[in-house]
């Protein structure tokens, strides 16, 4: 998966995302990111990913809760509380086989179909930031979108649509 301190993460249709850590610690957790905003977390022994020692069940309240607790925004005023607010902030990879790939992000009607906004695109080493209408999607994109769980969620299907 890489090196210590580095997140990968694996799609599990039907299901969310997987996210996998090793911390510096050489400690292996993963966070499943489920569809409903449910979240489970594992903590490993090891690197068998079937010895887990901790599995936590979260529901989207508690894993809010968890979130911001883990988040600088209690130490700087600045920094927008986005599970007070009920919105998140998510990273939805557009797979080369999307529909979408090789198209204009206005034509998906992200916004108008989902309320999601797409605030940057992750391509290779670069960041675009608040892409506009006319800005050419490419498959491996990471679009990094800010909206309600549900819209987020739909967003995500928008945009795997084969």
């Amino acid at each position: 998966m890489g090196g210590v301190g580095r997140m990968g993460h694996t799609p599990l249709p039907g299901i969310g995302v997987r996210y996998d850590l090793v911390t510096r610690e050489r400690r292996r957790l993963s966070v499943i990111a489920h569809l409903d905003g449910s979240r489970t977390l594992n903590v490993y022994r090891g690197d068998d990913p079937d010895d887990t020692a901790v599995c936590l069940k979260l529901n989207a309240e508690e894993a809010d809760t968890v979130v911001d607790a883990l988040l600088p925004s209690h130490h700087s005023p600045n920094l927008l509380a986005t599970a007070e607010l009920g919105l998140v902030a998510e990273r939805i990879e557009l797979p080369s086989t999307s529909y979408w790939n090789g198209r204009l992000l206005g034509d998906t009607r992200m916004r108008t179909e989902t309320g999601v906004s797409v605030v940057a695109v992750l391509r290779r080493a670069e960041a675009i930031p608040s892409p506009g209408p006319d800005f050419r999607l490419a498959g491996g994109d990471t679009l990094i979108v800010v909206g309600t769980r549900e819209g987020v969620g739909v967003a995500a299907g928008v945009l795997g649509r084969e």
